[in-house]
Order: C-alpha cells, then structure tokens, then sequence
C-alpha cells in the first residue's frame, strides 16, 4: 500500500503486514466490518466476563437488551450552591512525583466529572495530558479500597490510630531507632513540613523516597554540575534548535504538558514566511518525540553517552568554549560523523538560542556534560534555567537498597509505606517481599488493596487527591493548592493526614493540616482574604519564577567524564541491549487499573491491553522472530516469557521493554493484564544493560493492536512538505492530484451561509501524537472502553483515533501521526443511505446522530470514507456500577446497545453556551465555545469555531495555505481540515543517508 504526493516520492504505512500486503491484512482491511465484528464467537468465560463486568467493561450484549432500571433520590437540602444542571468549575492540582499540575475541574451537583487545566499555573496553563484528564476514572474506581485492614482483618480506623500512637511513644524514647518510611517523591510544603517534623522527633529513623520510574539520574547530574540539587526548567519557545538525548520530552518525561506547549509555539508557522524550530532526537526507541523530530539518529541507549562525548568534541571544533574531555570519539561505534559535524554546527551557530535535553534512562555523567554543553553554548538563562530542590524529597535508590539491607538485618522494627508499591515494584534482584517480611509492624497507606498491602500488618486506604486537602510546589517554584471536589468515596485518608499522624500522632483533618502550612506562607496579614484567593486561583501568584543559572563545576566535570567509561558495543543477536520504559499508558504501573489508559492504543506500538518485547525488524529477523512470538527473555539470572512485537525505527540489537503492567492485586482491570518486567530489572541496570537473551519457545500470544484498523488504503490523506518546499511551493497541497475529479452533482448541495457555522481546523505540525484528545473525548462523552477481545475484533469505541504512519527505510523511517473524527462533511455519504433518517444535519453544519432513532444497520459506517462512526456491539454501559455512574457527564446520553455513534464536536458545549448568550441576552463571543479535544490538546494542534464568523480562530486557519480537507476530492465537503505538516531539516543533511 502506498500514500504518495506528487510533490515528494513518499509512501505512508502503518504497518509491516500493511507494507508487505500480507494475507491477513487485506483480509482484515476488505470485509466491511473487521473478523469478528459481525457477529458474537467469543469463548470468554463466565469468570472473567463477571470480573470485567464489574470494571464497567461488561460485555452486557449477553443479557437482555432491555435499558436498566434506574433509581433517582432527590434532594431533601439543597445546597444553596448547588443549581440542578449547571456545573461548578473548581481548581485543584494533581501530584506527579516532583511535579504537580494544575487543574480547573467541573462538578455537577457535587460529583467531579471532567477535568481540564488550570490557566493560571505555570505547568499546564489551561492543557492537560492523559493522566490528568483520566483522573476522575480513578476517582471513581470501584475497586478502591475503602477499609482499614490489619493482617487482612477489617478494623476501625480508630484502632489504628491507637495502634500508632503506642508506637509513637515508644519511639519517642529512642529517637526512633528502628522506625522507616517509604514515600514516593513529592513536592509539597506540607509534605516538606510534615517529613522535617517527623525527623525532627525521631532522628534516628530514616524516610527513604524511592520511584521505579524517576528523574534521580537528572538531579544528580545536575548536582555533579553545579554542587547542588537544581530542578531544570526548560522553556523551549526560546530555542531555535533543539536536540534530545533518549528524552521523551512531550509524552513521558516529566512537565511534559508544558514543554510540548513551549515546543509547539516555537514550531507552528501561519505562512511560507514563518520561520520555525529544528529538532533533533538521539533514542533508542520510537518515541513520539522522535516522531517530531526534523533529524533522528537510532542509537542504543547504553551508546547515547559516547555519542554527547562525541557532539562534545565536535562542537569545540565549532570554537565552542566544552571542557576538554578524553574519549569521546565515534570510535567503532559507526555514528554518522557527518551528521554529528552538521549538528555542532548547526547548535554553534544558534548559541543562546538552542537547548539539549537528555532523558532519565540516561545516568547522572551524561546529565553532567549535558549541563556544561549548554552551558558553553550559553543556553542556561534562556531556554533553561534552574530553581534549588530539597535533597529529602528527592528519589534515592541508593537509600531505598540500603534500607531493604537493614530491613534483611533485622534493624528496621516499623516500616512506614505511603503510596509506594515496593513489592510490585522492586528489582528483581532486590526481594523486598522477603525484607517486608522480617519487619515486625508494617504499615501500608495505598489506594487499592494492592501487592504491597498484602504483605503488610496494616492497611490504610488512601485519598484520591480529588478528595484531598493539600498542596504542591510547580517546577519552577509556584505554591498550588489541592482540594477536595468531593467527600471521601471510600474512607480514605490523604497522605498529608497519615503523615501528619506518623509524625506529631495526632489525628487532623487535612484542612487544618493545609492551612498550618500556609499560614507561614502567606504570612498573618490579611490571611483569610489571601487564603480565599489561593483556594479560587488554585495558584498563589508571584510565588514561582525563584530561578537561576548555577555556575558550572568544570573541573568536577571533566574529572567525572574522565572517569566515564563507555560501554562495550553490542554487534549482535545473541547479546542485546534491554530498555525499561515507563508506559505511556498506565506510567509505571500506578494507572493500570483505570480502563481508559488500558485501552489507549500505544502511541507507538498501537498495542492496547497489554505490553511486549519491542524490537526492530532486523533484530527480529536475525533471531527468527514474527510478530506475537512468544518468547523467554533472560536478563542476569531473571527470565520472563513475552510476545514479541516489531516496530520499524528502533535501534537493532536493542529489545524494549515496557513496565506497568502485570498486576497481581490492582483491581478487576488490571490483573492479569500484561507482564511484569519489573522482574527483569536489576539495581545496576535500572534503565539499560547488554546481555539480554531471547529464546523462542514455538508458541503464539494474541495482542491486540489497531495499526491495521480503519485503513485509508491507497488514499492521499496525509500532506507534509519541507520547510524550503513550502517556501518554494506554498500551495503545494493543492497541487497534490485526486484519484478522480470531483463530481458536482453527486450530492445535493445546501447553504450554510447564515447563522452559527460550526468547524475545526487541525495542525499536523504541531500534534505530536499524545492522545490527550482522545481521553479528553471519551471523558466528556461517556465513551465506554470494550476489553482486549473486542479491541483485537475492531471495535474499540473512541471517536478519535490516532493514525500513526511510517515513510521511508523499512528499518529507519520517518513517522507521522494524524487524528481523525468525523468530518462533519457537509455532503455526508452517511445520511444518504440511513433508512430511518438516524444520521441527519443541522442548519449549522452538524451532521448529527440521533441515538433513539438509530436500528442498528451500519449502512452509514460502511458509506463512510473516513472509518469514523463507531457501532456498540454490545451493551458496554449495562450494569455498570453505581459508583462509576457518578463520573458520567449528564449533558451527553449514555449509549446502549445497537446504536451507531461518533463525534459531535461536543454539540452539548454548543448548547450550554447558546443558552448561556441567550440568557444573557448576546450573541455568542467569538471562540466562546470550546470543544472537549482542544481545550486539553497541550499545543494548540486543535482550533473550533463558528466559520462564519471571520474573526474566530478557526476562519483564519482554514484561509492559511497549508489548509486542505482529507479525500477532499470526493466532494463530501468536510467541515474538519488539516494544516499540512512542515518539517524544517539541516539542509546540509536533507538528502544525507
């Protein structure tokens, strides 16, 4: 299959079964509906279909069609607050490890149901990623703890506080000889206050932060740096040339909302005219930064030091002012030095406006000479700069091995665990479970009654932040506040209130806990009036922006680098690389039990429902492999079985491995689901190591991807040109040639020339792929999730897809990623052959679904040309649990079975602010409506708006020359258009390899 332009010979695929044409693909891509989609052959078994049931993905098809029976229990006192059918919007902040993001969250009648960002805080101004927008899934988690557990007996949670408090005083006459905590990292003043104060009492104890995935590499290297702990605050607006060393800047590193954001205003261009950034990635595996960048070089992440080594060496020769460092050289490492040379050069001649940025896989001497490179080419100040961070609240694995060598030692009496899941988690080589096990009192604040909580004597169900009091400090030092939008669903207590126990032994409310801390900031004049304003902000204004360029230690550096050793060269199959990666689904494990981030299709790998060993067509070839290949991977004494999955663009001899999934005790989504890799890790090779094997063992493992779905075969859909084509071209989109002339007459044509006329407009240089749209979506739109059976059938639910495609080298492709919803076209093929009139539009160019009338024939799915409409198979909704019911927004119907549904560009927003204006006597304000897919896209890709009017954003997208609607030869007349995506390469390495 090939997608070519006529002004570039570029084929696009997403496949290799699509670019080999194999059997299975055209017949998967020719029926009308997918193998299996058509009818019900499901061998599922009664357990696993109660247990998933219960997870709200029920495949309630089984049972009777008829809708639920519903209960309603009116209010007996009405909030005066509270107005039946009108949202409230509140700020809270989410915690993420050292970060925290701001949020501006809606409740109706009390029950958070859709979360958006916090305009006024530096870490998401008013965008959002998938975990944030999935968070009131987890809120609502059925499988959430909710009771007080001691060796697996329901206790009060009173008895627990007497339990500690004997304990407390035992140890206050020791200075807590014996007494340990385990917390995740954070960045909360409370938290800061809470720890100090608990240390402050027990000198002797010890509190361990310990991450399985984190940003301790980073930290240390930047204290190796400067002397000490600073945490980087990238602005990426300010650089003309960007290069990434293994980072995946805008998906899974940390502040990743804001960065792409940054990115993204210094890359989008309205005109030939604009000039735009560079971007270079160095990795290991595809990632979606990758897929952004202008130039990508594949190198193993154990090879990436030596490759900066090199850069180093070539950007003195640049004149400019690197520390001289021994080593370095490209040596048998085969880099491409003609393109290490332009890179140099390219980043010399941009000095102050150019910034590298290395991932956390990459170790602490590698952040070093990051540090002195933009140092020396004077990007500290400018597109980055530094704010100080306390060593406590970072993640030290070091304090985490030597603590589990106490524990083994029988010196660790009470163990302390908040929110840290150390028996999932853990390396392979370091058995926690076994230490757990030597403790005497262990104690286990958790969400879910989870692996940890298992092994412990007490469990405490925790708090999800929604339910919370608390706070958190942004990167670049901002004072957020956390508040609950909801009393807790399940008893839970926050971490503040647990670790304000475990350190005074009183038991306090999280409010008061919250506001004892920001009494010291806000100080005691006009407290009340500046604590109201915080609460209402979220933020706390003009306290960020501590920020600074540290002096560069370089004699310490080149002392460290010296010392470097690069790694030995992997040449073959037979002793691989292995890469640990946090999933860009469920993270590290955290979400694995929220069903939306289950089902996300890997940006990437587009598998759903379950991780692999990723590797790239070469290495697969030279070890035998096929796709689904069940296979034993074998790492320093370790083993595990996965199947194997070949994605084009990773290094060779380099298999990456996915952590997060394979729980044992998450929930009814989570178990079962995937394999554990956190058993393959060692504490030496947490990120990366050589000496991985792969054995085959003969026998297959279904996964379910969506690469093939929805194929556009052969259609000219995706338009990209270089940034000197579009300056020498700047209609080339119009010059690409339809598969057949338009015909005028196929469909009747109306005017929408008055009144609202509703459009968006999509920039594909700008989307980097992430799918917050697509969650952001399924949240505002009551999307049910389907389950990897009917995933791997072709019928996952989610009105917006992410189209991923490769062109180029088999091995070494470039990528491409391109959301499609439905068109809206004003010609729609689909109302034409609806029966019952289901499918029809409105006066305002909406082609509208109207579900009660709807039977069920699919006749318009299979007259779509986009693949965009959607058909519930089963009832998806039917029994879900009532708790779960509560997350459902009530402005939008909740589907059953055997209706076909899609996007509506969020027609329920439309209308709340029609009847909004109407009350108020106006007309709409221009931009005023928003739909659910823009307002969280982190860079602006997305634009909504009335048409019609000229001065809307969406108008002035649509008049750019980038501008052109997908098949639009086929005269449907699509309200949704793309701006064409421009890339911006070196021209001295355009043509290169």
């Amino acid at each position: 299959m090939s997608r070519k332009l006529d002004n570039q010979d570029k084929s696009y695929w997403r496949s290799l079964n699509e670019l080999a044409e194999t059997d299975e693909f055209q017949e998967f891509l020719h029926r009308e509906f997918p193998e299996g989609a058509s009818e019900l052959n499901s061998d599922m078994s009664r357990r696993k279909f109660m247990s998933l049931m219960g997870a709200s993905m029920a495949l309630a098809g089984l049972v009777s069609c008829r809708k639920p029976v519903q209960k309603i229990i009116p209010y007996v006192n009405q909030p005066e607050q509270v107005i039946p059918g009108v949202s409230n919007k509140y700020a809270t902040t989410m915690p993420f490890q050292n970060s925290a993001y701001g949020l501006v969250v809606e409740s109706h009648e009390g029950r958070p149901t859709k979360i958006e960002g916090n305009e006024l805080h530096p870490s998401s101004l008013g965008k959002s990623n998938i975990f944030t927008q999935a968070a009131t899934l987890s809120l609502y988690d059925p499988d959430r703890s909710g009771d007080v557990r001691q060796n697996g007996a329901v206790k009060q949670y009173s008895v627990f506080v007497t339990f500690w408090r004997e304990l407390y005083t035992q140890y206050l006459s020791n200075d807590g000889e014996g007494l340990a905590v385990i917390s995740g990292a954070f960045s909360s003043p409370t938290m800061r206050r809470l720890q100090r104060e608990f240390m402050r009492h027990f000198p002797e104890a010890e509190w361990v932060v310990y991450e399985p995935v984190s940003d301790e590499n980073m930290y240390k290297g930047v204290r190796l740096a400067t002397g000490d702990y600073h945490q980087p605050v990238y602005d990426y607006s300010q650089a003309n040339v960007v290069l990434t060393l293994d980072a995946d800047f805008v998906m899974l590193e940390n502040e990743n909302i804001i960065n792409a954001k940054k990115f993204a205003d210094a890359r989008r261009v309205t005109s030939e005219d604009d000039s735009m950034n560079r971007l270079y990635a160095v990795e290991s595996s595809y990632t979606l930064t990758g897929g952004m960048a202008d130039h990508r070089m594949r190198v193993q992440s154990r090879q990436i030091g030596v490759f900066a080594l090199a850069l180093a060496n070539a950007l003195r020769k640049e004149g400019v002012d690197v520390p001289a460092i021994r080593g370095g050289q490209a040596g048998s490492y085969d880099f491409d030095i003609k393109w290490i040379t332009e890179l140099a050069k390219d980043l010399a001649r941009n000095r102050g406006e150019s910034l590298i940025v290395a991932g956390r896989n990459q170790p602490p001497a590698v952040h070093a000479l990051v540090y002195a490179l933009n140092d020396a080419l004077g990007n500290i100040g400018s597109a980055v700069a530094y704010r100080p961070i306390d060593e406590e609240t970072l993640p030290s694995f070091e304090g985490f091995q030597s603590l589990v060598s106490r524990m083994n030692a029988g010196e660790v009496e009470t163990l302390c665990m908040l929110e840290s899941n150390p028996v999932y988690n853990a390396p392979g080589d370091i058995d926690f479970t076994d230490a757990l096990g030597k403790v005497a009192n262990s104690i286990h604040l958790s969400s879910h009654y989870d692996e940890t909580s298992q092994g412990s004597d007490w469990h405490i169900p925790s708090a999800h932040f929604l339910e919370s009091w608390g706070d958190a400090e942004s990167a670049d030092g901002t004072f957020s506040i956390i508040q609950p939008l909801i009393a807790p669903l399940y008893n839970g207590k926050s971490i503040f209130e647990i670790a304000n126990l475990l350190a005074t032994g009183e038991d306090v409310d999280g409010y008061r806990i919250t506001r004892e801390t920001w009494a010291d900031i806000l100080g005691s004049a006009n407290f009340e009036k500046k604590w109201r304003k915080v609460i209402h902000d979220g933020v706390y204004e003009g306290s960020g922006d501590n920020l600074s360029a540290p002096r560069l230690r370089t004699t310490e550096v080149t002392r460290t680098l010296n010392r470097y050793s690069p790694p030995a060269d992997v040449t073959d199959a037979s002793n691989l690389e292995v890469v640990f990666q946090a999933s860009p689904s469920v993270f590290d494990g955290r979400f694995a039990n929220n069903g939306w981030l289950q089902e996300l299709p890997d940006p990437i790998t587009k598998l759903s429902w379950d991780n692999a060993a990723v590797m790239s067509p070469k290495t697969a070839e030279e070890l035998d492999l096929e796709l689904e290949d069940l296979v034993t991977v074998e790492f320093q004494g370790n083993s595990l079985d996965l199947p194997v999955w070949i994605v084009p663009g990773f290094a060779d001899y380099t298999v990456v491995l996915e952590l997060g999934y394979g729980r044992t005790a998450a929930g009814r989504v989570a178990n079962e689901v995937g394999v554990n890799t956190f058993k393959l890790r060692t504490a030496n090779s947490m990120n990366f190591g050589a000496g991985l094997t792969v054995r085959k063992s003969g026998e297959k493992f279904t996964l379910a991807s969506t690469q093939d779905h929805w194929s556009l075969e052969d259609r000219p859909i995706y338009r990209e040109a270089t940034k000197q084509e579009y300056g020498e071209h700047p209609k080339f989109v119009d010059e690409v040639h339809a598969e057949a002339p338009p015909n005028e007459n196929l469909w009747e044509e109306h005017s929408y020339e008055e009144g609202y006329q509703w459009g968006m407009a999509i920039d594909l240089s700008v989307c980097t792929g992430c799918n917050a749209c697509t969650i952001a979506c399924q949240s505002e739109n009551n999307i049910p999730i389907v389950g990897k059976e009917q995933v791997g059938n072709g019928r996952e639910m989610h009105w917006i897809r992410m189209d991923r495609y490769f062109a180029g080298d088999v091995n070494d492709p470039e990528m491409v990623v391109q959301p499609v919803t439905c068109m809206h076209c004003e010609n729609a093929p689909c109302e034409t052959v609806c029966p019952v009139n289901a499918t029809v539009h409105d006066d305002e160019g909406l082609n509208v679904q109207i579900y009660n009338r709807c039977i069920g024939t699919r006749y318009c799915s299979n007259n779509c040309p986009y693949k965009v409409r959607r058909f519930n198979f089963f009832n998806y909704t039917h029994d879900t649990p009532e708790v779960e019911q509560m997350g459902k927004n009530p402005d939008v119907t909740v589907r059953s079975r055997g209706v076909m549904e899609k996007c509506t560009y969020c027609t329920q927003r439309i209308q709340k602010k029609k009847i909004q204006a109407k009350n108020e006597n106006r007309e709409l304000y221009t931009d005023e409506v928003v739909s659910a897919c823009q307002q969280t896209c982190p860079t602006d890709a997305i634009v909504f708006g009335d048409i019609n009017d000229p001065e809307s954003q969406v108008s002035k997208v649509k008049q750019q020359n980038r501008d052109y609607a997908m098949l639009g030869h086929l005269n449907t007349q699509p309200r949704t258009t793309y701006q064409a995506k421009i890339r911006n390469p070196n021209p001295a390495l355009e043509n290169h390899g």
